[in-house]
């Protein structure tokens, strides 16, 4: 990767949480720790991040809270580096030039950091995501019209004419409250209705969940697996649920966090 495509995605990952580590960055830029370590003295030197014990902070902390009821900041913390690994797969399905559609969500706000050195047009009905896009890449944004609802961070509206229905899309990436036999489920009647409508705009729908969102249950459910094209999860998949996900033809993308090779250095 070259060295202004890491300076974006290093700026763009300061603005997610309060301090990111150097282990964290060397994750997002597949570049090694001395790397890590010039590039953030680079940026300090200049005054665009501030450079702190092991890792970076940024100079103006985000000003966003909240997501789903819970503090941005605690909830991205949960899983987070199985999170970083499924964006990171979601963004490699893309290609310059893709539109998409990028759903709300603490899995798939991790997708901003590789989109930070990429060019497509990006559709959001996330505020977080569609503000970090503006502020640290060159993606086209559009965002959804409607009521900014705080707790979820999220942008709905009550129309069925709003800017939705004009937007095409090739994929849509959305995460989830829980995956299981009957599909998609979500634990917010609005979100149900805001995630329908943009659904049905894109070809393919790519959900990314964490391996313990298929223990998780609701009453709510948002489409069945069928209509599902990919899920990109992490090593925790239990072969029951890969099972699942074979038996109704949905393509499984297993994001790897790097966890058993440092098992297997640590062993050694």
């Amino acid at each position: 990767m070259h060295e202004k495509e890491r300076h974006r995605i290093i700026l763009s990952a300061v603005q997610d949480r309060p301090v990111v580590t150097v282990v964290e960055l060397c994750t997002l830029t597949d570049a090694s720790e001395a790397t890590i370590r010039r590039d953030i003295a680079t940026l300090h030197t200049q005054r665009k991040l501030r450079r702190v014990r092991g890792g970076a902070e940024a100079i103006t902390p985000p000003q966003f809270v909240g997501l789903a009821g819970r503090p941005f900041s605690v909830n991205q913390s949960l899983r987070s580096r199985e999170k970083q690994a499924i964006a990171r797969a979601a963004v490699e399905l893309c290609d310059d030039g893709d539109s998409i559609i990028i759903n709300g969500g603490t899995t798939t706000f991790q997708m901003v950091h590789p989109l930070a050195s990429r060019r497509m047009q990006v559709f959001t009905n996330s505020f977080p995501i569609a503000e970090h896009l503006l502020k640290h890449s060159k993606n086209t944004i559009m965002l959804s019209g409607g009521a900014i609802y705080r707790e979820q961070n999220i942008i709905l509206s009550p129309f069925d004419n709003d800017v939705t229905r004009n937007f095409y899309a090739r994929r849509m990436f959305m995460g989830a409250h829980g995956l299981g036999p009957l599909g998609l489920m979500e634990a917010d009647p609005l979100l149900i209705q805001a995630e329908q409508k943009l659904i049905g705009q894109a070809d393919e729908l790519v959900v990314l969940v964490d391996s313990s969102k298929f223990e998780s249950r609701s009453s709510l459910i948002l489409c069945p697996l069928s209509r599902i094209t990919t899920v990109i999860t992490d090593e925790g998949l239990s072969d029951a649920a890969a099972a699942m996900l074979e038996a109704a033809d949905v393509n499984l993308i297993v994001a790897s966090t790097g966890a058993a090779q440092e098992e297997g250095e640590a062993a050694s």
